[in-house]
């Protein structure tokens, strides 16, 4: 079994803003809009108050070099999020995660969180779970530096 570093976690249901990117590097066209966002509601994405938390939207395609990401940053409920953004009430899930550093690492920790996973005997979450990939440390570092944990969905009671 692969010795990647794991936990089980409930994540609590929240409220973001949504925002989507498309074309052949769409987490940039994401994370953009949500920085358009936040600077118009005067939200610091530094503090520590939000999470960010995004999932390809859709999946690469064989022979396309285009894909879909999907960003999202908690919100405070009351906040008016506008066009082309979106908000979304996402509920409460348990999930197995892992942890790692510099975004050139992401491909290998996925290959190698996954193939735990399946080794695992875990069942995969129901209904709506997602798997997700939230960044801890501020979009504001170099990429090398950026922190980031993987969530993917297990079933409760295992």
């Amino acid at each position: 079994m692969s010795d990647i570093k794991t936990e089980i976690r409930d994540l609590d249901a929240m409220t973001v803003a949504s925002a989507l990117g498309f074309g052949t590097e769409p987490e940039y066209e994401a994370w953009d809009l949500i920085k358009g966002f936040a600077e118009r509601h005067g939200l610091d994405l530094t503090s520590g108050e939000h999470r960010f938390f995004g999932f390809n939207n859709p999946n690469p395609s064989p022979g396309s070099p285009n894909y879909g990401y999907e960003q999202w940053m908690t919100i405070d409920p009351d906040i008016e999020v506008e066009e082309p953004l979106t908000r979304k009430q996402i509920p409460a899930g348990r999930y197995a995660v892992t942890r790692f550093k510099g975004i050139q690492n992401i491909t290998e920790t996925w290959r190698e969180f996954v193939a735990w996973f399946e080794e695992s005997g875990r069942q995969p979450g129901r209904g709506w779970d997602q798997c997700l990939e939230e960044l801890l440390t501020p979009i504001t570092l170099p990429p090398e530096q950026w922190e980031f944990e993987l969530y993917l969905p297990v079933a409760v009671g295992r």
